[in-house]
């Protein structure tokens, strides 16, 4: 996008100042004066906020960033660092914020979504990061504002910290931008604003990051509201703007939302803040003191949010060295109300409260040393022949760049051979084509071959985040090329939604849509339990094996596999730290130190070492990936594997439909139109149930943990305390006289597993025979209640049970020893029916405008209302306030503009600060 007064009223003149924006994110806000105030860790977002070390060791208080405390006391951090790329990633990002091509249309957007009138001119001045420029320069914005007009958008501000104002060394809280504008009557409003290059992840941004940059925004607000510089009747408005990505391209938009309980929370964190300092006043530490000061104060220890603390390394060793068994429970991340149950493992008494059995499992693998295995027999699809296994490299650089991938497809006589592929410009919108035309080769030869569903197997979500996220982007662009297409062959411009020039991209590629249309129909079936177009290969092999140490740790498959591949006894910790310590990882995302040599590697064009790191890289993930599906390979499988094969195949029966007939293959997730989404929900419904159902019949722990939850109302453990007749003692209140109930495991026996159950799949259900279904029956003044099934499993007085309400599966069958599990229905909106043909659509338009309308079609008459639209100035730029896009997918600029220099980010910051 090009052009920068484009939404101003006609005849209008746009007046820049201060062309050359401020080149990177300013570093001395993090640094010299940051022991006084400002600075992301001091908002109320931090993740860290409610542990008691992290809020006493605010370098506030100590003097110290809290990276260089952690160096003081000896305990330097080596892992909460911000990988180089992610950083000029971020100011690139800030910079384009500030740019010239993007000034306009934040400043209009963001005050046309606040319903104020459009400016009658555009200016924009730079603060240059400093308190003294940032009042002159409101003071002259406020004066523009009365009297002409004017609307100006101030970069790089500073505003003392609040309550800090008087404080001469007070780090100043740095806004990346703020908006003035006039006010009605006499008088001008100050928006805030920040930016933040988050990631959008299947075509959103995740509500906790956008929380905790609104947050930051709030923190503006209400520094700016409490200083005497403020101009006389200028306002701190009520609402604030966070500048996001729209899209692959980092091309910021304003996204704008009410603060007022964001400006309590901070106000509040400030208030703290101040108490504390208050309380300790000359209290505060001696830099000689600081070891014990530090000792003294209490962590709020678990190792998922501590990661990304600077004090992890010290907390961590704290409790290793604790003779305390409550100390090894929170250092692997037990819950603390949980903790109480579970003690006895560790403590060698053998007493077990109640807890989840995964939690069980975990304690006691982490005090033998060798993993637990719940025993759950495989329902996946790994290994099979018709599944595809990648891996890939994900670049920091940028939200969607990709450094590397490797391809391999299973056929019915094995595995083939991995196909890899090192990408140099891991940015590039071609690449992530290439990348695509790879994975629909493959996807090809495998519908090709017959092989039943297709099931892509990836080391972890995060690899599926990105392929989905940029399947969706490029969904996106191909739709949009339809639609300028259909504009030129109609004898008028290709134009974007915001009325600029298009450029049109080349069409897809055969294959490339095929790999596409599958992510995204991945992501249409990313909320149904039962649906695996891409396999979490690290959750498979989680459901099956339980690993000693952090749970979090679990989140990488490396370390899972070093725990299922153990014969003899771990050392948690010594796990935990050299996975930690290895400079590759298994999943998409890289390391900071192999994430910083390969971006070196880059940027100094020596593409020899890039090649090799990178192939590196993809050879670690590769080995990875081979020795977990050897795991799986040891593995028992389910009787009810095949049953989760025939959902998946139907389901992708209508999805090569879609792909045969180009009718909404192309249709990503944020785009479905709301009758749709309304008529998922009885289909979600019908499929978490479904779901649930077969989970329960196939895994015992799992049946067991919900038969205890007292929320769960189909399910109860029993314990049989007679055999002439059956008696049990149910410890439920529902399951109870008259009751008919189905046994799903005895013991650690599960009965869907047992030759002698019968498996049917029918249209509608899957049919289970031979199980044990019977009424309970209360006997006066006898122990227990009589359970009468029609087949009799062989029990022993003593066994527990899991009963299922047999209603709970539907009517009871005649036969007495039958239940069904119903199949869930398969999406009849917006889908190709069985008898659509590539005719069906021209024959009969109205008939089939729903199901089988080609995409070529579908946009076509999109684009000729668009038209319409724009022709009776119903569109951008003309129309007030300005449209927001939707869709966010128009195609990036040709040129984005010269690269900030290269520069580390600043000692001390985490990616919280970041995030």
């Amino acid at each position: 996008m090009t052009g920068s007064s484009w939404y101003l009223a006609s005849g209008t003149d746009v007046s820049i100042y201060s062309h050359v924006a401020k080149p990177t994110i300013s570093e001395e806000r993090y640094m010299g004066g940051l022991q006084s105030g400002g600075g992301t860790s001091a908002v109320a977002a931090s993740a860290h906020a409610g542990c008691e070390r992290f809020r006493l060791t605010d370098p506030f208080i100590t003097s110290k960033t809290r990276k260089a405390l952690a160096a003081h006391v000896g305990r330097p951090d080596t892992s909460a660092g911000i990988p180089e790329a992610r950083w000029m990633r971020a100011m690139t990002f800030e910079g384009l914020v500030r740019s010239e091509r993007f000034v306009s249309e934040l400043l209009t957007k963001t005050v046309g979504q606040l319903g104020l009138p459009r400016p009658k001119a555009v200016r924009r001045r730079d603060c240059h990061g400093a308190v003294a420029v940032t009042a002159t320069e409101l003071a002259q914005a406020h004066q523009k504002a009365n009297s002409s007009g004017e609307t100006t958008m101030l970069t790089a501000l500073a505003v003392p910290y609040l309550h800090l104002e008087d404080v001469p060394d007070a780090t100043a809280v740095q806004p990346d931008f703020a908006i003035v504008c006039p006010r009605e009557g006499d008088g001008s409003w100050l928006i805030m604003g920040d930016a933040k290059d988050y990631e959008r992840v299947r075509s959103r941004i995740d509500d906790g990051r956008m929380l905790k940059g609104f947050l930051q925004v709030a923190l503006g607000a209400e520094s700016a509201a409490g200083w005497s510089a403020l101009p006389s009747g200028m306002r701190v408005h009520r609402h604030g703007a966070l500048a996001v990505p729209r899209n692959a391209f980092l091309q910021p938009e304003a996204v704008v939302e009410l603060l007022d309980d964001h400006r309590v929370e901070v106000r509040t964190r400030a208030d703290e803040r101040m108490e504390t300092k208050a309380r300790l006043g000359d209290a505060s530490p001696a830099e000689e003191d600081l070891a014990a000061y530090l000792a003294d104060l209490t962590a709020a220890f678990d190792p998922r949010s501590c990661v990304t603390c600077n004090l992890l390394s010290y907390c961590r060793e704290e409790l290793r060295a604790a003779d305390d068994p409550l100390a090894v429970l929170t250092e692997i991340g037990v819950d603390r109300f949980v903790r109480p149950a579970v003690v006895g493992l560790v403590s060698g008494t053998g007493e077990v409260g109640q807890a989840p059995h995964s939690v069980v499992g975990q304690v006691n693998a982490t005090v033998s040393g060798l993993p637990y295995w719940p025993g759950r027999l495989r329902t996946d699809p790994c290994g099979l022949p018709g599944t595809i296994e990648l891996v890939l490299v994900k670049s920091d650089a940028t939200a969607l760049g990709v450094h590397g991938v490797a391809v391999r497809k299973v056929g019915a006589d094995g595995p083939a051979g991995w196909t890899r592929r090192v990408f140099a410009d891991p940015q590039s919108p071609l690449t992530r084509r290439e990348m695509m035309r790879i994975l629909g080769q493959a996807i090809r030869e495998v519908r090709e071959a017959g092989l039943g569903p297709v099931h892509l197997v990836v080391p972890d979500r995060p690899s599926a985040d990105l392929l989905a996220t940029a399947a969706d982007s490029l969904a996106g662009v191909e739709l949009s090329r339809l639609r300028w297409q259909h504009d030129l062959d109609s004898g008028r411009p290709a134009l974007t939604f915001d009325g600029e020039p298009a450029t049109l991209p080349d069409p897809l590629h055969a294959d490339e849509r095929l790999a596409v249309s599958f992510l995204l129909e991945e992501d249409r079936a990313r909320a149904m339990s039962l649906r695996t177009p891409i396999v979490d290969l690290r959750a498979v092999l989680a459901a099956h094996v339980i690993s000693g140490g952090p749970a979090v740790d679990a989140g990488r498959l490396d370390y899972l596999v070093t725990w299922a591949e153990a014969s003899d006894p771990l050392d948690h910790r010594k796990v935990s730290d050299s996975i930690a310590e290895q400079p590759q990882t298994p999943g998409a995302r890289l390391s900071n130190s192999v994430s910083d040599a390969i971006d070196k590697a880059r940027r100094d064009d020596d593409m020899g070492e890039y090649d090799a790191l990178v192939e590196a890289a993809l050879g670690y993930r590769v080995e990875v990936v081979e020795r977990a599906l050897a795991v799986l390979g040891g593995l028992r499988t389910s009787r009810l594997r095949e049953v989760h094969r025939v959902l998946e195949g139907d389901a992708q029966e209508i999805w090569g439909r879609r792909v045969a007939l180009q009718a909404s293959d192309l249709v990503r997730f944020s785009r479905t139109h709301r009758n749709w989404r309304n008529t998922q929900v009885d289909m979600l419904d019908a499929d978490r149930k479904c779901s649930d159902q077969l989970t329960c019949l196939a895994d015992t722990s799992v049946a067991r943990d919900r038969a205890t939850d007292a929320g769960v109302r189909e399910l109860a453990l029993a314990t049989v305390v007679d055999l002439d007749p059956v008696r049990l003692d149910v410890k439920s209140r529902r399951l109870a006289d008259g009751s008919t109930v189905v046994a799903l495991h005895i013991g650690d026996r599960s009965l869907v597993e047992l030759p002698s159950t019968t498996i049917k799949v029918q249209a509608g259900s899957f049919k289970l025979g031979q199980l044990p279904v019977g009424t309970l029956t209360r006997t006066d003044g006898v122990e227990g209640l009589l359970w009468d099934p029609k087949v009799v499993p062989g029990l022993a007085v003593g066994d527990e049970l899991v009963l299922a309400d047999a209603t709970w599966f539907g009517k009871p069958l005649k036969s007495g020893h039958e239940i069904t599990v119903k199949r869930p229905s398969l999406d009849n909106q917006s889908a190709p029916k069985a008898t659509c043909t590539p005719d069906a659509y021209s024959a009969d338009p109205e008939t089939h405008e729903w199901c089988c309308r080609p995409h070529t079609v579908a946009e076509a008459q999109w684009s000729d209302t668009l038209a319409e639209r724009r022709g009776r100035g119903e569109l951008n730029p003309e129309v007030w306030p300005p449209l927001i896009d939707e869709e966010r997918f128009d195609v990036g600029p040709d040129d984005e503009g010269p690269l900030p220099p290269p520069t580390s980010p600043p000692d001390g910051l985490t990616i919280d600060d970041l995030d």
